[in-house]
């Protein structure tokens, strides 16, 4: 249910602070030390772990496991309420204690403080770990670092979850990993400037709104609206579809329409009118619009935006796997899908937990009920059916030359 003594939105429910840090598991700007540092924990070359495993491999893992009554949860600050009751609630119901600590600061040091355990087979003290899609994602896959799932132990996984994450790129089947939350890549505007709805990525690249767009630095969000408004998907393209699209974006550069290549001040710009129209974090414009009364629209483009997902994943030296597996499949049981999703405000991979946030604000009156309503009606926690089909994945990379390659292409845009 809502909580009424929740902290400052932009602390604690907004993605102002912390997506900022797990954007940067995505970001690309240092991969010259990246690449060293892929060399040195071994998984430079190309990681093919298999799409999907056989039966048997799983159940190899699984063979003799049973439950312990304890879970070590690692996961990012300000991803759950501060009084943790979903977990209280679980406790109650299973027996099952849980130790939540909020280690995850971002992901390229996460990956670098439990590889050498996980290489050595050893602990990292954590039976359950929330890490982001994207190149440490790999590299933990690659690896051989993450426990293979066993469906059998997820039914209100099986039941509840969109069907969109079983066809996520980074992890087809969820072989290794389902979400936790997720978040969206669009486009926002100020309709009082912009005088009309915006719908296409091609409105980036509209002279009306010359020194009025702005684009983001991170050189993956931006890369990924070049390769869709160039007609490429993102998750299959090579070195000659990223120079076209660095191509298209270097001439929305060069005829002056972007005013600054942003980090997170796009928000800031929009307020102010600086820019009327603008690459935008879906959680970003929620907040911004709850928290300041604004009323700037955000829209997934006709020819596609990005989805990025924060997801659960077990340690392959895990102590308490069996524990951990069942505090996932707490967190898709419907109810408590939508009292995560009341206070973090992320892409919800319930759809079901719509309705319950429905039924919650109906037992509330005020404010209390308005932002709960809000929160049910936003398609930028509940995306459509549609919403979800025009939603893609970012470049991947088999090896640290390839992901050099991609940020030699890119960084001529935002840094030349």
């Amino acid at each position: 249910m809502f909580h009424r003594n929740a902290p400052d939105p932009f602390l604690a429910r907004g993605l102002t602070q912390r997506r900022l840090g797990r954007r940067d598991a995505l970001r690309l700007g240092g991969l010259t030390a990246l690449g060293s540092a892929l060399a040195a924990c071994g998984v430079a070359g190309k990681g093919t772990p298999a799409a999907s495993l056989d039966s048997s491999t799983i159940a190899t893992f699984w063979d003799g496991k049973t439950s312990n009554g304890k879970v070590d949860f690692a996961n990012w600050p300000l991803y759950m309420d501060p009084e943790m009751p979903e977990l209280k609630k679980f406790t109650e119901q299973t027996g099952i204690q849980v130790n939540y600590q909020e280690v995850i600061q971002e992901m390229g040091p996460w990956f670098a403080k439990v590889q050498p355990q996980l290489s050595a087979k050893q602990s990292i003290d954590f039976d359950l770990m929330v890490i982001t899609n994207g190149i440490q994602f790999g590299q933990f896959r690659a690896a051989g670092f993450l426990a293979p799932l066993d469906h059998t132990r997820l039914p209100n996984y099986t039941k509840n979850a969109a069907k969109k994450y079983a066809r996520e790129a980074f992890d087809p089947a969820n072989v290794f990993s389902v979400p936790w939350a997720s978040g969206i890549t669009g486009i926002a505007y100020d309709p009082a400037k912009t005088k009309r709805p915006i719908t296409k990525l091609a409105d980036l690249w509209d002279p009306e709104f010359k020194g009025r767009v702005g684009m983001m630095s991170d050189v993956t969000e931006l890369a990924n609206f070049g390769l869709l408004a160039a007609g490429f998907e993102p998750g299959t393209s090579g070195e000659a579809e990223w120079k076209k699209a660095a191509a298209k974006l270097q001439q929305q550069k060069d005829a002056g329409l972007v005013r600054k290549y942003y980090e997170q001040d796009y928000v800031d710009a929009l307020g102010k009118g600086e820019v009327w129209i603008t690459q935008a974090w879906s959680g970003d414009i929620f907040q911004k619009n709850l928290s300041d009364g604004t009323n700037f629209e955000f829209v997934i483009p006709e020819e596609g935006g990005t989805i990025w997902t924060d997801n659960f994943a077990i340690p392959v030296t895990a102590a308490n796997p069996v524990d951990a597996l069942t505090l996932i499949d707490f967190f898709y049981q419907v109810e408590n899908a939508a009292s995560l999703a009341e206070y973090i405000n992320y892409v919800c991979p319930v759809p079901a937990a719509q309705d319950q946030i429905r039924k919650n604000a109906a037992e509330l009156s005020g404010a209390d009920r308005t932002e709960l309503e809000r929160i049910a009606a936003s398609r930028l926690i509940f995306p459509s059916e549609q919403d979800y089909a025009r939603l893609h994945y970012y470049v991947g990379f088999d090896t640290a030359e390839e992901q050099q390659d991609f940020s030699r292409i890119f960084d001529s845009i935002t840094l030349g």
